[in-house]
């Protein structure tokens, strides 16, 4: 159901403690009700049994029913009639008509079905707005990527701690080693590799200098900085892509339900089919008969079935879904997930596992390989660079090294066995003028998509290349071959590392399409380019950078090992970080909107059948469905859409 504007102020909670309540207070209406006690054949009979109906039952009216009562008013004052003002309108009349019958006016007992009316919508409610996705949670989530403080250099250049809200341009602030810098600037004071991953997506850190910008976020893994800051609150890239996040979720929020556009064509049918009952039986001179068959078609009309069929799929798909480790948070995620026919993904964390690992080792003529490996090794055994890490994890003896230093931005250098090694990328081998031997070098051409290191000795001769790749996951390849055997038309990769790595994954997996290179806001604006080709689009990622995009798709997943953001922001989230559960996800999509399909189909079925029959059109063969029937008919066919959704249980 769309969020009506009877919900304001009502969250899940609120309609919870409704919910018990008013169950709580239904229970003793019910058991004392005359119709009840005859059906069961059983008499209760103590002081006041008359007034529990009348006296519980205006307090259902009142407490439990005054969301509906101000949604319907607000459906009604903004001319969409909807399912809210249907309920309004039934629980309104039954009230009324109740009242009537307990001042003697009538003989309708419709104390118990009001309160069970009430109850039941309550229910489906609660299970409704437990879906409600919560577009604050991930402006949170960002801005928790932020340090609460920073060290804003004084006058006489010292560091002085501060709350980060009290930045202002121009301050310069102290990053130190491990650090998150917490507001966009530019390097004036030495220089660093910062992961950037959290907001570019680049898988590797990247290295900054003097007179370079940086982005508040950011970490810096290996030496300290010093910043001039540029921009502070709102004006920063985080607080940008958090304006992205709330776009796109404000945009998607104002889908609408099915059962809805069901419930505003049976407000019409209820109210012109009880005014011609009205009319019809006023007209034949029976004006309690017209009385009795107006209050029973508006009652029956009521869409108890109609109420649940969707909430309740919603709520036990949900609840599938979490045994085999998904998490749907979006409550439409589910029913739009079937029309996907383009899935894409992102590759750092998702379609691999954000973690560099070595995969070739190179040794020029005259040294073997697992020398130059315990060499590297021994050097790089001080670093805290993640490369570093990956070359040291992946040695089987590293030699012992001393003296070790970091040459920001190009490599480290120690001395190991009474002689030096420098190990590090391109930019070391160009900084000491060193020439790739040919061996090495067609061994690293044949290296596409990896980060390549190189071991350099003393005198600058390179006798060792290691390459290191972001491995992709096992199943990612199974996960891309169920999608197709699903019908997923375009698989996609959308990553903000350099294009050969890109294309390296993407060959790998066989994927369809790949965009590469690309920052924050253009994954954002590559799903809405997809969208305008005519594609359903669901995104999967796990990164600050993908939350924008994220919440953009038609539906968003969210790897459960990644940031709080990217949870926050995607209608679903996959807790085992497996993007094979992108496949299940689309079959439970299918089976619940099979399952909603068939309920509604029942539940509007119902009235089209019992609304005739409360009206009287059989009258004339003796056959006329009074009140007592028609709640036991509706009573069924709320049994009947819950039997039916339960079957959803064998989806998964």
């Amino acid at each position: 159901m769309t969020e009506h504007g009877g919900h304001a102020g009502h969250g899940p909670e609120r309609f919870r403690r409704k919910f018990w309540l008013t169950f709580a207070l239904t229970v003793p209406i019910v058991v004392t009700s005359e119709m009840v006690m005859g059906w069961f054949g059983y008499t209760l009979d103590f002081p006041g049994i008359g007034w529990v109906g009348p006296v519980l039952g205006t307090v259902v009216f009142l407490y439990g029913g005054w969301p509906f009562l101000a949604g319907g008013a607000h459906e009604l004052r903004g001319r969409t009639p909807g399912m809210m003002l249907l309920i309004s309108m039934a629980i309104s009349v039954a009230y009324v008509a109740s009242l009537a019958t307990s001042l003697g006016w009538f003989d309708l007992d419709f104390w118990w079905e009001l309160a069970a009316l009430v109850t039941i919508m309550l229910l489906g409610h609660w299970q409704e707005m437990k879906a409600i996705g919560q577009a604050q949670g991930a402006l949170s989530a960002l801005a928790a990527l932020l340090p609460d403080e920073a060290e804003r250099i004084d006058p006489r250049g010292e560091p002085q701690r501060v709350a980060v809200g009290d930045l202002r341009t121009g301050d310069t602030v102290l990053v130190r080693s491990g650090g998150r810098v917490p507001a966009d600037g530019r390097i004036v004071d030495g220089a660093a590799s910062l992961d950037e991953s959290m907001i570019t997506g680049e898988s590797r850190p990247v290295a900054r200098e003097v007179g370079d910008r940086v982005v508040a976020g950011t970490v810096a893994t290996d030496s300290a900085l010093r910043i001039e800051v540029t921009a502070v609150g709102d004006d920063t890239a985080l607080a940008g892509i958090g304006r992205l996040v709330a776009q796109a979720q404000a945009s998607r929020g104002r889908a609408q339900v099915l059962a809805d556009r069901f419930a505003a064509l049976l407000f019409y049918v209820a109210t012109a089919a009880a005014a011609i009952t009205f009319v019809v039986w006023w007209a034949l001179g029976d004006l309690d008969q017209a009385v009795v068959r107006t209050v029973t078609v508006l009652v029956i009309a009521c869409p108890h079935a109609l109420g649940l069929a969707i909430p309740l799929v919603i709520a036990l798909s949900t609840a599938v879904a979490a045994k085999s480790g998904i998490l749907v948070k979006d409550r439409l995620a589910i029913e739009r997930m079937r029309t996907v026919d383009a899935v894409l993904f992102d590759k750092t964390g998702t379609l691999t596992r954000g973690a560099h690992t070595l995969t070739g080792v190179a040794a020029a003529d005259g040294w073997a390989t697992e020398e130059v490996l315990r060499l590297a090794a021994g050097v790089e055994a001080d670093s805290e660079h993640p490369l570093a890490r990956a070359v040291v994890a992946a040695a089987a003896r590293r030699a012992r090294a001393t003296g070790f230093e970091s040459l920001t931005g190009r490599g480290v250098r120690a001395v190991v066995e009474g002689r030096t090694y420098a190990v590090g990328g391109p930019a070391l081998l160009r900084e000491l003028g060193s020439e790739l031997p040919p061996e090495l070098a067609k061994s690293t051409s044949e290296w596409a998509g990896a980060v390549v290191l190189y071991l350099v000795a003393e005198d600058k001769s390179v006798i060792g290349a290691f390459a290191l790749r972001d491995e992709v996951r096992p199943e990612a390849r199974e996960a891309i071959a169920q999608l197709r055997a699903a019908g997923v038309a375009r698989t996609m990769m959308i990553t903000g590392d350099a294009r050969p790595v890109a294309e390296a994954v993407a060959a790998e997996l066989g994927l369809d399409e790949v965009f590469a290179e690309v920052l924050p806001a253009d994954k954002d604006r590559a799903v809405a380019d997809l969208q305008a080709r005519g594609l359903r689009v669901a995104m999967v990622g796990d990164g600050v950078n993908d939350a924008p995009a994220l919440a953009r798709a038609d539906v968003g997943v969210a790897i459960g090992a990644g940031t709080d953001v990217a949870i926050e922001s995607a209608g679903v989230v996959l807790a085992s970080s497996d993007p094979r559960g992108v496949t299940g996800i689309i079959r439970l999509s299918r089976a619940s909107y099979r399952k909603m399909i068939q309920n509604l189909a029942w539940a509007t079925g119902y009235n089209v059948i019992a609304i005739p029959l409360a009206a009287g059109v059989l009258a004339g063969t003796g056959f006329v469905l009074n009140p007592a029937v028609g709640a036991i008919l509706m009573s069924a066919s709320t049994i009947v859409v819950a039997a039916n959704a339960q079957l959803l249980r064998r989806a998964l």
